[in-house]
């Protein structure tokens, strides 16, 4: 499974997307997360995996409640444990402080192709997940990382469970036994009372 990118989309909607087509959701990368120098370079937070992919991507946009404007980025490198950029017109740390706190985000359709059986995070998030016995677990909500294998955390949407969480280790084929993203469902083999 890739991570190249935030397993999060754009939250302008509340869902989770903004879309325009499946292909022109915003995918938040990072954020701004400060000021670099007295050039007018921002520091970088990234959730892509590895972390400089995030600056793989000449254009961003830029966004905070809501509001979002693309930007390009002109130059972009690793700074001890954190990464830095230039964003084209922003010179001076002032303008740069302007943008502290700004998502990065990209177009879905933006993200490099991946090989068959590979899955983007944000394209799972949202898929209904059944067992291999047809019992409707929930839909996920999220995903993160362990040292094993990543976890899918499931809302549970069965009945009395009040959307409570379900963690599905991501192992293929023995517990994640199909994922169709044409049919925004996961089959999972196992027990999700565990």
């Amino acid at each position: 499974m890739q991570q190249p990118e935030s397993p999060s989309a754009d939250q302008d909607a509340g869902d989770g997307s903004e879309k325009e087509g499946e292909s022109r959701r915003r995918i938040i990368l990072g954020r701004i997360s400060g000021v670099y120098g007295i050039k007018g370079w921002v520091k970088v937070h990234s959730d892509t995996a590895p972390r400089e992919n995030i600056l793989e991507f000449a254009r961003w946009m830029l966004g905070r409640r809501g509001e979002w404007r693309e930007v390009a980025v002109t130059a972009g490198r690793p700074q001890g444990k954190t990464l830095v950029a230039r964003i084209e017109g922003v010179d001076t740390p002032e303008a740069a402080q302007l943008l502290v706190g700004n998502a990065i985000a990209v177009w879905r359709d933006d993200l490099p192709p991946i090989d068959e059986g590979e899955y983007y995070w944000t394209d799972l998030i949202g898929l209904a997940v059944v067992t291999t016995e047809g019992v409707e677990v929930g839909t996920v909500k999220r995903l993160f990382e362990t040292g094993a294998n990543d976890v899918l955390v499931v809302s549970d949407e069965r009945e009395g469970r009040g959307g409570q969480e379900v963690l599905v280790p991501w192992v293929v084929p023995d517990v994640i036994v199909e994922v169709d993203l044409a049919d925004r469902r996961i089959r999972i083999d196992w027990d999700p009372d565990f």
